[in-house]
């Protein structure tokens, strides 16, 4: 007797969604639920049967950034990513996600995936960090009145002293002025996250930022480590301030080279242009689209999990003799130029990632600068 031919059962995408740990939800071209996983019914507190053939605006405040979101998928195709979406219903308390929104089933369906914790909760703190920024701030200038003033007393006192004592002495009044100098200079990098002053912005092209930071990396603090550049050369111009976006990165590239091996060290700058990242605002606004990504890639140890979640707080740091304001001022500035910033870090591959918005067409052509040259350093070393 032969054995009939084993057939390969067939394929049900909606196992796969099923078993997915997020909310996938997939609707038609009339804004119909066609589908929802057991996570989507948890995370909306309905009954995949109540919720099948409802319309988005059945369990969705109208006014909800979703919408607008769902209605550019079906415009324009692809996929879009927008973070920071305050969702809420009338039976769902709001909560603040990621979603994701791409055609699939030949375009005859929409697909949305929440996430909720992770990159949500990420982006949420991209607003906290203004308000701690803004706390530092306050502290700067209380210690400047407080701290500063008598702490130029203290070395002036010192140098008097130091005309007038033996070597050993000398030592010790020179600690003094040393010391002060250091609590000086902290307070000042502290006084550096005030923000009364607006940002002025124009065109920058963003690897003529990267290649000043590399430069000034490989003669200082970088010696020991290979770069490798990864560049789209048709990037547009970044809107943002030249000289505060070297400082931000000049800090990712510092910090990424004290986190690479002695031996072997690399660090990979990247460049590429993103669709559909956009950054939903606070005040229901238009999104504010994000579609420059730049990449800072190490092959260190990885930054350690229970460090994760307040990484970018001020004060916070794995250095030993660090301060941790470096990359709470990154925070703040990306965040004041409308961007965001996000890391993954496992052991020997840690990213941070930025993205930043475009010139806006509405610029004068006077602010633009070429961006053909934008792509010149497009080299890989």
């Amino acid at each position: 007797m032969v054995a009939a031919p084993w057939e390969e059962p067939p394929f049900d995408p909606a196992i796969l969604l099923s078993a997915l740990p997020e909310p996938v939800l997939a609707l038609d071209r009339g804004g119909a639920v066609r589908f929802l996983n057991p996570a989507a019914e948890q995370f909306l507190g309905v009954s995949a049967a109540a919720l099948r053939g409802l319309l988005l605006s059945d369990f969705i405040v109208a006014s909800s950034p979703l919408f607008g979101l769902v209605d550019a998928v079906w415009r324009d195709g692809g996929s879009i990513t927008e973070y920071d979406v305050m969702l809420e219903g009338p039976r769902l308390p709001t909560r603040a996600v990621t979603i994701q929104g791409a055609l699939a089933g030949d375009g005859e369906l929409l697909v949305l995936s929440l996430h909720e914790r992770a990159i949500a909760d990420q982006m949420d703190r991209q607003f906290t960090h203004r308000n701690a920024a803004r706390s530092v701030t306050a502290m700067a200038a209380m210690l400047a009145h407080e701290v500063k003033n008598p702490l130029s007393g203290i070395r002036g006192a010192a140098q008097l002293l130091e005309q007038d004592v033996d070597d050993a002495a000398r030592q010790l009044t020179q600690l003094i002025c040393d010391e002060t100098d250091r609590i000086v200079a902290l307070v000042d990098r502290m006084e550096a996250f005030s923000d009364h002053q607006p940002l002025a912005r124009s065109g920058v092209n963003i690897h003529e930022v990267l290649e000043r930071v590399r430069l000034i990396a490989q003669s200082g603090f970088a010696r020991h480590v290979h770069f490798a550049e990864e560049y789209d050369p048709s990037l547009p111009l970044v809107h943002g301030n030249r000289d505060l976006l070297v400082q931000v990165f000049l800090n990712l590239v510092k910090n990424a080279a004290e986190a690479a091996p002695a031996t072997g060290g690399e660090i990979v700058l990247a460049t590429g242009y993103r669709h559909g990242r956009r950054l939903a605002t606070r005040n229901g606004g238009r999104p504010m689209q994000l579609p420059l990504l730049i990449s800072i890639t190490d092959n260190g140890a990885g930054i350690p999990d229970d460090l994760k979640a307040q990484l970018f707080d001020p004060f916070v740091t794995t250095k030993r003799n660090g301060t941790g304001l470096g990359l709470a001022l990154v925070a703040k500035v990306i965040g004041d130029h409308g961007g965001i910033i996000e890391f993954d870090s496992q052991p020997r591959r840690t990213v941070f990632r930025v993205f930043l918005p475009v010139v806006p067409r509405d610029i004068p052509s006077g602010d633009r600068q070429d961006s053909l040259g934008n792509g010149r350093n497009d080299t890989r070393r």
